[in-house]
């Protein structure tokens, strides 16, 4: 069976809620998933998984989650050939070139670290509430999916 290790960062629940939504699709294709917040998350972790999915959030100017800088620093030493990635965050459109910053810069990091991306970056304003961004999410994790099976 394969597996996904889901890894958020939230402080309003809005990540909470992405990665829950992707992990509900994933399991109903029968894949096994485990959902960590970010800091009590390891990027061995990543290593014993086929898919390596990361909600971050992104505030203010730019700024990745400050509980998520060990995980993002750690993702720079580790080897994840052979792994398929996705990055989907919430951010707020309100602060312009800087929307959802932390989505760009884990999806950079997950590829230099070898890993593959399954799909393109998700970007969610805020929360995943309209059926426009849960369809979006489900679009994300079928995409993954497939990605896995080539």
């Amino acid at each position: 069976m394969a597996k996904a290790e889901i890894v958020f960062a939230t402080i309003t629940g809005n990540n909470e809620d992405i990665a829950d939504i992707i992990a509900e699709n994933l399991e109903d294709k029968g894949i096994d998933v485990q959902v960590d917040e970010i800091s009590q998350a390891d990027v061995s972790d990543f290593e014993d998984a086929d898919l390596c999915i990361v909600c971050p959030y992104t505030y203010d100017e730019g700024n990745l989650p400050d509980e998520g800088m060990d995980f993002f620093e750690d993702l720079k030493e580790v080897d994840l050939t052979n792994k398929i990635y996705g990055v989907a965050g919430s951010g707020d459109t309100f602060y312009g070139e800087y929307y959802c910053t932390a989505v760009d810069e884990f999806s950079r990091v997950l590829r230099e670290a070898g890993a593959t991306q399954g799909t393109k970056d998700v970007k969610i304003n805020l929360s995943p509430d309209t059926d426009e961004d849960i369809a979006t999410l489900d679009t994300f994790a079928d995409e993954l999916v497939s990605k896995l099976e080539e």
